[in-house]
């Protein structure tokens, strides 16, 4: 069939292709978007596969730069929407998120939890969700989240306490009765 030569011509010259192009893109963005990229590239490749020049390389490395301009475009749009939004619509308040808090404690004994349990109190914290919907996008039962945020908050006490010198409640130190 046409579609099989199609496919087998494609599977041999992609081989040739991506490690050239992954190096091309490496040097040129961040691993996430040089991944985005190069899967563009190829897929320009694929559709334009008839068009191809004899030395396909060059031809890629072109095709891989456009991709790649066409990319940082999109971020720049991206952040002048982002921009005008925050200009036309400000947020009716500001909510810290990760390593933003007025709080080095709680951002430190958040980053001492195990992530399943970091986001799990993200999810109650900063999402405002109830068990069940945390249950819901961690996709567990109501019960299991409600078991397992409860541990969450206490490892999370825990670790509070033990940056805070690990003193019981009820217990802070009082100048009370000293001679000054």
């Amino acid at each position: 069939m046409v579609d099989d030569a199609r496919r087998e011509r494609f599977e041999s010259l992609a081989v040739t292709l991506i490690e050239p192009l992954r190096r091309y893109l490496a040097r040129r963005a961040d691993p996430t978007t040089a991944d985005d990229v190069l899967a563009e590239t190829l897929l320009v490749c694929w559709r334009r596969l008839e068009e191809l020049p004899g030395d396909p390389l060059p031809w890629a490395y072109r095709v891989a730069a456009n991709c790649l301009a066409n990319a940082r475009r999109g971020v720049r749009r991206q952040e002048r929407l982002a921009a005008k939004v925050a200009v036309v619509d400000p947020p009716a308040s500001v909510v810290p998120g990760p390593g933003d808090t007025e709080a080095p404690d709680l951002d430190a004994a958040l980053a001492a939890l195990r992530d399943e349990d970091a986001e799990l109190l993200r999810l109650w914290a900063w999402e405002q969700l109830t068990p069940a919907e945390i249950a819901e996008v961690l996709d567990i039962t109501p019960n299991a989240a409600s078991i397992r945020l409860h541990r969450a908050r206490e490892k999370l006490r825990a670790e509070l306490g033990a940056r805070k010198g690990d003193r019981p409640a009820g217990h802070e130190e009082s100048d009370e009765g000293s001679r000054s």
